[in-house]
């Protein structure tokens, strides 16, 4: 007799065989994401949806005032409690559930569906990029508002409220469980620690989907993640009276070597990779050789080898440009050098065949807003798509320019288009 037969023979290995067929005759998630029935294009046709989509645009007035009312709220990296505080107060009063803040200061709220899965998180950042002091204030030109941060994640917080206002207003139910949240740590240094957290301890082994909301036009769709490494380069010696003690190395010149270097470094437009000194600094007066200097240094691919390749260049360029240093002036006052890691951003993709890029671009093209643009970014979901999670990073809708400038804009201009679409992925989802 074989295994086969032995196993029939018994009615318990009977039962579990028969469970066992039914577990493998279950459609996958992509198959039931072309369901003709469940598709975007069917689910803006139910009455419901529409009417969300009607609140939604009827209510975009609103949420740009709070987009411009938020946005004042200074929120530089590692100080985002008070504009934190303001969205936990935002999601209560929108009715959502469970709302908390973590350990490092994401505020997440949950609009629980008739199941708890799939387990849909929904995101925008708190932080911008500017320091302390900043005047956050914004100036309204007609539907052009300009301002600090008022694209970079403003626009995506106000996305977040217009959709969880158009779900509690229409009481639409959904299959599984939305967790709104905005987070901390996107930007910078904050080496996207919101989205670390929130991954490797809050939501642990609970997130299904994730959906990133950043500025830009709604046709966009990032499926992938723009790796970084980020470094803090450190020179010093034993610095000196710039007459007295003249002859020793100086740490200021020595980075200016390693700068030029730097600057002479190749690197391939396929994949795009780059490279950037953002911040410099060091000495104590012009009369004195500094004991110090140090800049910051960033490196961007979508690809981990490119990414390594221009990794090695780096930290060839500085070594060259201390050893240069050193022998100029004869090892005297020899300086040394340090390098941090100040950041790291992991690379990965959702592929564009995948269920949850495929709804995005048959939200897009049911809504008659174009034809989706696929791309890579570095953004919230990185950590996602590094870990093999299905993400995207949608646009929260209007047209953005200047980000990270302090004469960043935002057109909203038929903006609501952001949350429309960031609606309709979602009950695409979670049907």
């Amino acid at each position: 007799m074989n295994v086969r037969s032995v196993l029939l023979s018994r009615p318990e290995s009977r039962g579990r065989l028969v469970a066992l067929a039914a577990i493998l005759l279950l459609p996958s998630a992509a198959a039931i994401a072309q369901t003709p029935a469940q598709t975007p294009a069917a689910i803006l046709a139910r009455p419901d949806v529409q009417k969300a989509m009607e609140v939604i645009k009827a209510s975009e007035p609103h949420f740009i005032d709070e987009q411009v009312r938020i946005s004042e709220i200074p929120s530089s990296p590692f100080k985002e409690d008070v504009r934190g505080a303001e969205l936990a107060r935002l999601f209560k009063a929108a009715g959502l559930v469970n709302v908390r803040t973590d350990k490092a200061g994401n505020v997440l709220g949950d609009r629980p569906g008739t199941q708890p899965k799939p387990h849909l998180v929904i995101a925008a950042h708190l932080d911008t990029v500017f320091p302390p002091g900043t005047d956050f204030h914004v100036k309204r030109t007609g539907n052009i508002l300009a301002g600090p941060g008022i694209g970079d994640d403003t626009r995506g917080l106000a996305c977040l409220l217009a959709v969880i206002h158009a779900m509690q207003e229409t009481k639409l139910k959904t299959t599984g469980t939305v967790t709104f949240v905005a987070n901390v740590g996107e930007e910078g240094q904050g080496d996207l620690r919101g989205m670390k957290e929130l991954f490797g301890n809050t939501l642990k082994d609970q997130i299904d989907y994730f959906i990133s909301v950043e500025p830009g036009p709604v046709e966009r769709v990032s499926n992938g993640a723009v790796g970084s490494y980020r470094y803090k380069v450190t020179v010093t010696g034993p610095g000196g009276h710039s007459y007295g003690a003249f002859g020793l190395a100086n740490p200021i010149q020595a980075i200016s070597r390693m700068g030029a270097h730097i600057d002479e470094m190749q690197v391939p437009t396929d994949p795009k990779t780059t490279f950037n000194m953002g911040t410099v600094g060091g000495g104590t007066s012009v009369n004195s050789i500094p004991f110090s200097a140090w800049f910051e240094y960033d490196e961007r691919s979508p690809d981990s080898k490119a990414l390594d390749a221009v990794d090695a260049q780096f930290k060839a360029a500085v070594q060259k440009g201390l050893d240069e240093a050193n022998a100029r002036w004869h090892d005297k006052g020899k300086l040394s050098v340090k390098i941090d890691t100040i950041g790291v951003r992991p690379a990965g993709t959702t592929p564009i065949d995948s269920d949850i890029v495929q709804i995005a671009t048959g939200s897009i093209a049911a809504l008659g807003y174009g034809k989706a643009a696929y791309g890579t970014s570095s953004s919230d979901s990185n950590i996602p798509w590094h870990m093999g999670i299905p993400a995207v990073t949608l646009g929260g809708g209007g047209k953005s320019t200047g980000a990270h400038s302090l004469g960043e804009t935002e057109d909203v201009t038929d903006s609501y288009k952001g949350p429309q679409n960031a609606l309709l992925i979602i009950l695409s989802i979670l049907k």
